[in-house]
């Protein structure tokens, strides 16, 4: 009889500390009543009562809130409109369309960065919002697109073929049958697309304008001058908002199977 040995488990526990003990440490030192990160004083709320006193991270967290609302409503569009069209698709480019749809969320970030800058400088569109909204749009169109994919490929084929053979058209069929189905999918990539508009820091210095702040951004320009509690308690409500949001979309996605 083998003897059972903990060394997965150990080593599973030392990937999760390096991981996560970062982010618990930034969210204890948020509470901290001292000005430095590093030494603790006691526990204070006075760094959260500083970050709500501050109203450029408010502005900044407003700019963010809309480009991410913008950005996810038409991923949504455009993701759902792909997956429903390349599911209909019988074409040996299936396979490599599908690839080409998801390469967004492979290229590093810093090269989808630079391509943007350049694209939107050799048609001279103005750097802001716009370019902003363009970007996010480009890499969060996969998440919606895939998840969508995969709960099409899971539908029963003759709910749609029975609509059609009592006369109703495609538009019906989709608006009737296809898309309540796809709805949990489309909200689980809505979500996705959400948190990682707002976390966005990489695409967003290279295509903003000099009048367009994110909240990310605002943030990484603070840390250059070094990290004070305030940064750490307006990243703890970040994460906070950050992990809600994808466990809501995992949530809708095990509510949309179930359904299914």
């Amino acid at each position: 009889m083998r003897r059972q040995t903990r060394l997965p488990q150990f080593y599973l526990g030392l990937v999760l500390a390096a991981m996560y003990l970062p982010i618990l440490l930034v969210a204890v030192y948020s509470f901290n009543d001292g000005r430095l990160s590093s030494v603790w004083e006691g526990f204070s709320l006075r760094w959260y009562q500083v970050l709500f006193r501050d109203a450029a991270i408010f502005e900044a967290l407003g700019n963010s809130l809309l480009l991410a609302a913008v950005t996810c409503l038409l991923a949504a569009v455009i993701g759902t409109l792909g997956a429903v069209g390349m599911h209909r698709l019988q074409n040996p480019t299936k396979g490599p369309m599908e690839y080409l749809s998801t390469l967004p969320i492979m290229i590093p970030e810093i090269i989808l960065g630079m391509v943007f800058m350049a694209f939107f400088s050799l048609i001279r569109l103005p750097y802001g919002m716009v370019t902003l909204v363009i970007g996010h749009t480009a890499f969060c169109i996969p998440y919606v697109f895939m998840l969508v994919k995969a709960r099409l490929v899971g539908l029963d084929k003759s709910l749609a073929e029975a609509a059609r053979d009592l006369g109703a058209g495609e538009v019906r069929v989709f608006f009737d049958i296809t898309l309540p189905l796809i709805t949990p999918a489309i909200l689980s990539g809505m979500l996705l697309s959400f948190a990682m508009s707002m976390d966005d820091v990489i695409i967003s210095i290279f295509v903003t304008g000099v009048n367009v702040n994110t909240l990310p951004i605002k943030i990484y320009s603070q840390i250059k001058f070094g990290v004070t509690p305030e940064i750490n308690a307006l990243c703890t409500l970040m994460l906070l908002a950050t992990t809600l949001l994808v466990l809501l979309s995992d949530l809708i996605g095990r509510l949309g199977q179930r359904k299914g």
